[in-house]
This record gives C-alpha cells, sequence and structure tokens, in this order.
C-alpha cells in the first residue's frame, strides 16, 4: 500500500483550522490515554481502529487533525486512511505535547495512564532483564531477551510496534473517557 502523503500542520493552523472550518480533532490514542488529557472537544478513535472509521470520517465533509501524544502514530493513522476518506486530513506536528506547550485547551480527568511508549519501554526492559537473568540458570533464554531487542530495532525500522499492539488490549489501555 503505498504511503499517503504527510499534511502537518502546527497548533495555531490546528486552531485556526477548527475555529474557520469547524475540523474535527480525531485522537488516535488508546482509551486510558485520551480519558487521562485529550484536547478539549476532540474525539477518540484508537490507532487500530481508524481504518474502519474511514467512511465516517469522510461523510462529515469537514477536515480532520489526527492527534496522538507525539504525532507518531497520527502518522502512521494518516498511513492507513490514505487518501481516499474525500476530505483533508492532518496530523498536528507534535501532537498533544506541543498542542499544552502552546497553551491549547485541554481536558484532564485526574487519572493516570502512562503513555503507550512509555509502557512499551517499561515492558521491553522488564522482560530483557528478565531473560538475561534467567539466562544464567538456562542458557537458551538470552536468545529471548536478544529477541525482544530485534523486535524493538524492526519497530523503530518500520514506525510500527507489535508490543503496543499487544499492550493496547490491556484493560486500562481500553477504558473509554
Amino acid at each position: 500500500m503505498p504511503t499517503a502523503s504527510k499534511s502537518y500542520i502546527d497548533t495555531n493552523a490546528a486552531r485556526q483550522l477548527v475555529e474557520e472550518h469547524q475540523a474535527i480533532l480525531v485522537d488516535v490514542r488508546t482509551p486510558g490515554e485520551f480519558a487521562t488529557e485529550r484536547i478539549t472537544d476532540s474525539r477518540n478513535i484508537p490507532l487500530s481502529l481508524v481504518k474502519s472509521a474511514q467512511g465516517a470520517l469522510g461523510e462529515t465533509e469537514r477536515p480532520v487533525i489526527l492527534v496522538c501524544a507525539s504525532g507518531a502514530r497520527a502518522g502512521q493513522a494518516k498511513d492507513l486512511l490514505g487518501e481516499e476518506t474525500g476530505v483533508p486530513v492532518h496530523i498536528l506536528e507534535g501532537g498533544l505535547t506541543a498542542w499544552k506547550q502552546a497553551g491549547a485547551p485541554v481536558e484532564s480527568t485526574g487519572r493516570r495512564v502512562w503513555g503507550m511508549e512509555r509502557q512499551v519501554r517499561l515492558t521491553a526492559g522488564a522482560l530483557v532483564i528478565t531473560f538475561v537473568a534467567l539466562s544464567l540458570a538456562w542458557e537458551p533464554l538470552k536468545w529471548l531477551a536478544a529477541a525482544i531487542g530485534a523486535g524493538l530495532a524492526i519497530a523503530a525500522i518500520t514506525n510500527t510496534c507489535a508490543m503496543a499492539r499487544v499492550l493496547a488490549i490491556l484493560p486500562w489501555n481500553r477504558r473509554a473517557a
């Protein structure tokens, strides 16, 4: 599948698009992350569901701005959507982090769920340490630690992450806002 052209916009341009053209802010983070903190009036469509929501986004006839924590998952969502929505689809450059740094409005429930990237780093690190320690008792386990390292390298190269997909199904990441 060809990669869709990227259309990054900064926070000021995004706010202007929302005010002048009623653009829809679509947050592609997990429901748990979205419940913790989100851009005011944004909608949550997790990355895993973006492709199935493609038709509904096009029916609105309003521009769409994809949001995540930093912009990486929003870029993946843009690739999944391709050019087939029939409406302009933009990526918020810098994601929620940049939005907050610009002093734009956010809502917070006070609930704290770690971001997916942080969850992946903790899980991968803990698994590597565990398998290396256990390999002292049974040497072949070192290869599981190596496999996790290889998976992280592949995730970086492809800008996808199988571990994040698995973590996304855990209860705290599926909880609705």
